[in-house]
């Protein structure tokens, strides 16, 4: 493969999986030049393969690649081009979820705020798989719609957790008090707790390891139990303290909103591996809300 190749390679690599939003960020993440990187796209962009908005038309992509030595696996496919987004898009939320509860734990409002800002590139993610599966299910006529909508609906799951990773992280910018030593001690096992979940619903998902919704439900139970144990402690120091201090009741009510995420968290993992068993194994989730089962 010639140098021009394996850079036109770089560019649809990082297209597919980092989701760059200019041709500027293209060229400073790969170290060259704007108008080099719009010199090759160019051709792409003109038959269809590359969107404006640097969505890859997978079916064009596809067959593209095949004209490409060593460009892509052989087992390349639009699923798999998908799960792969999907799969990056989780490792970021991973990502989002660990810098917010690091900015709780260090009690640093400006870690807080960079936690903050990696939802922006949360909810770029989901459009982008979004268009990328409506293309799939346009130039598809064979595709099964009802499945390939599932795609969406994991990303959007995602995007949920990013939201309350956000919910976490503004704890730290909201309140002047940081969070007694015995209900930490619960948080960071509820911490724990849901980024284990986040991965085997994901994994489920993506390789279609269903078996690990028992796993999956052992945590759930879990997590509920240290909601429970951590809304009591917080009653009791409620119980000690005047509700004249509007500092302090406001500190509680933003507390409540942390334990309050992480047990969202575990709800939306258990949800999206529902998704995973009615995508591989073809049986229906539940209709009743979770709530009244």
């Amino acid at each position: 493969m010639g140098k021009k190749d394996e850079t036109l390679k770089e560019i649809l690599d990082l297209i597919l999986y980092e989701n760059p939003s200019t041709q500027d960020e293209i060229a400073e993440k790969l170290g060259i030049t704007r108008r080099y990187v719009t010199q090759l796209l160019q051709p792409l962009v003109k038959d269809g393969t590359v969107k404006r908005a640097y969505v890859i038309d997978l079916k064009s992509y596809e067959k593209f690649s095949d004209s490409l030595v060593d460009y892509s696996h052989s087992n390349t496919t639009e699923n798999v081009l998908i799960n792969d987004m999907l799969a990056n898009m989780a490792r970021h939320v991973h990502s989002q979820l660990e810098a917010s509860f690091d900015a709780v734990l260090e009690y640093d409002e400006s870690k807080a705020n960079k936690a903050l800002e990696m939802d922006f590139a949360t909810n770029n993610m989901v459009e982008k798989i979004r268009t990328s599966v409506e293309t799939i299910v346009n130039i598809n006529k064979h595709s099964e719609f009802s499945k390939s909508i599932l795609y969406t609906e994991i990303a959007y799951d995602l995007e949920r957790i990013g939201d309350y990773c956000g919910h976490i992280a503004k704890f730290v910018i909201n309140d002047i008090y940081k969070i007694d030593k015995t209900v930490m001690k619960n948080l960071k096992k509820m911490y724990k707790t849901a980024q284990n979940m986040i991965r085997l619903s994901i994994t489920a998902f993506i390789e279609g390891k269903t078996e690990l919704k028992e796993d999956l439900m052992e945590l759930e139970e879990s997590i509920h139990i240290l909601q429970a144990k951590s809304i009591n402690l917080i009653a009791t120091q409620m119980a000690e303290n005047s509700f004249d201090e509007k500092e302090r009741s406001n500190y509680f009510i933003y507390l409540f909103r942390v334990i309050k995420a992480f047990e969202r968290i575990g709800d939306i993992s258990v949800e999206m591996i529902d998704v995973a068993v009615e995508f591989h194994d073809n049986i229906p989730r539940p209709t009743t809300p979770r709530t009244f089962r």
